[in-house]
This record gives C-alpha cells, sequence and structure tokens, in this order.
C-alpha cells in the first residue's frame, strides 16, 4: 500500500523526495543530516528550507517589500554561524559569498561587527571558514570559477550608513556603562571600548559603514537576548539612515541559528528604541 505523505499549507506534496527537490531548486545544495531529517520527518525539513529561503533570500523566495539584499544577509548568517562556531556550515556560505563576489575582507568587516557583541572569536572562525572553503575536500558548495574574487561586487549596503544625523555618540566610551567601568579600572574602560570602536565605527575606507554594522550587532545583541542592548544599537543603526525593516530582516537572518524567539526580541527591542524617539 502506498503511504499518503499529505500536502503542505501550500499544496505541495510532503514525499521525501518531493521535498527534497524542492529544497534542492531553491538552495542549490543540501547538508548530508538535512538528508536524514528529511527521510525521518520530511514536513519539518519542509518547513526549515521554506523559512530559510525566505529570510536568506534562496532562489525563488524573496518578498518584494523586503529590503535588504542577498548579499547582507549572507554576511549576517556567516558572521552568526561563526559566533556560534559551526564549523560545517561556515564554509558553504564562504563559498556562497564568494558566487556573489564577496572578498575576504568584507567577511572579516561583518565577523568584527558581530565580534562587538559575540568575542573576536567571532572573526577567527569567520577566518577558519575561509581557510576551510578554499579546500577541495569541503563538500558543500562550489567555488567560483576563478576561485575566491580578487575584487568586490558591489552590493547596495556598501553605500549606505556612512553618515549620521548626531543624534546618538559615535564613542562607545561615552555610553553609561563605561563610567563605572572607569571608576574601578579606567585602563579597562579604554581598552574594552577601542574594541568596539574599531568595529562598530570604522575609518571611511572600510567597505562596510556604521549603519550595516549596527545591523549586524542588532541581530547578535537579540540573538543573546538583550533587548536594551539591542534596543541602543537600533537607535544608532536608525541614525545612520537605516530602516526599521532593515532591522527586523538583519534580525531575521538570524532566525534559523538562534529560532523564532530571536525575532520576538527583536520586536521587544524596536518598540523600546521606538519608545525612546
Amino acid at each position: 500500500m502506498t503511504k499518503d505523505y499529505g500536502l503542505n499549507d501550500e499544496g505541495e506534496s510532503l514525499h521525501p523526495d518531493e521535498v527534497l527537490a524542492r529544497a534542492l531548486k531553491r538552495r542549490g545544495d543540501i547538508f548530508d543530516q538535512f538528508k536524514v531529517l528529511i527521510r525521518e520527518s520530511a514536513p519539518t525539513y519542509d518547513l526549515i528550507s521554506k523559512t530559510a529561503g525566505y529570510v536568506h533570500h534562496y532562489t525563488g523566495k524573496t518578498g518584494s517589500q523586503q529590503q535588504l539584499s542577498g548579499v547582507m544577509r549572507e554576511l549576517i548568517t556567516l558572521s552568526m554561524l561563526a559566533a556560534k562556531a559551526e564549523h560545517g556550515f561556515t564554509p558553504n556560505h564562504v563559498r556562497r559569498l564568494y558566487n556573489l563576489g564577496v572578498t575576504n575582507v568584507v567577511m572579516l568587516e561583518a565577523a568584527a561587527a558581530m565580534a562587538a557583541v559575540t568575542g573576536w572569536t567571532t572573526v577567527a572562525h569567520t577566518a577558519a571558514a575561509i581557510l576551510v572553503a578554499n579546500t577541495p575536500d569541503y563538500p558543500f558548495g562550489s567555488m567560483p570559477p576563478g576561485g575566491e574574487p580578487k575584487e568586490l561586487v558591489p552590493f547596495p549596503e556598501m553605500e549606505q550608513g556612512r553618515s549620521q544625523d548626531g543624534t546618538v555618540s559615535d564613542n562607545e566610551r561615552d555610553q553609561d556603562e563605561y563610567a563605572y567601568i572607569a571608576a574601578l579600572d579606567p585602563e579597562l574602560a579604554r581598552v574594552a571600548a577601542r574594541w568596539v570602536n574599531h568595529c562598530l565605527t570604522p575609518t571611511p575606507a572600510a567597505r562596510l559603514g556604521a549603519g550595516p554594522r549596527e545591523l549586524v550587532a542588532i541581530a547578535a545583541a537579540c540573538a543573546r537576548g538583550e533587548t536594551d542592548l539591542a534596543a541602543q544599537h537600533m537607535l544608532r543603526a536608525y541614525s545612520y539612515g537605516m530602516t526599521r525593516t532593515q532591522v527586523l530582516e538583519a534580525v531575521s537572518c538570524v532566525l534559523p541559528m538562534t529560532g523564532a524567539m530571536t525575532l520576538k526580541i527583536g520586536v521587544q527591542a524596536m518598540r523600546k528604541a521606538d519608545a525612546a524617539t
């Protein structure tokens, strides 16, 4: 007797073979562990694939109201995976970015923005992913025909968030917490603030300006459940001209790795930021 696998809410078959075929069409490749999941629980992977397809801009799953580019979404995704030390997945996203024309230095700039929240091991894990992506033994994704790109292909966020309206300080040392730290250990306050400034207040020559870097930091803060701190960074992002839609979409990029609760935390932070303006 043939098993009836049923249909999803879009009327598509939930037969494992059909779910796998749609996933490959949408994403281009699939990790081995997800093949096991499809075999044993196709509806679970079907939802994973569709949700990730929407928030990460995989083929055929974009929305007309979305504002963040596919490149920016991949940069946030790579940085969050690196922060979580997901060594099996991160090289695949490096290769995805290579195929979008993104250079190593941009990946490391995004990782540094996340590292302001998650620690500089995030940068190290990103660098490790770059090394693995450039080895022939890594089986997931494909390198561009000429190898890693030598020149950066421009993407929209490169031109955004380069100057702010003056409503928020650009110096981390001005945050109230540092006055408390400085009263106990002035040098700690200086070096800690210096690190954050390096990550989030780049020089004009940087590929990513302060606005897009704040989007990365916001996603990281929401993933940590830090609603108040996320709201502070949202205010800075807004001061650099980033939109509320961009902020929400940045948070959505880490949903696959941190859960839908991160989106709710993001909304709570957005409401706090709205109340402060």
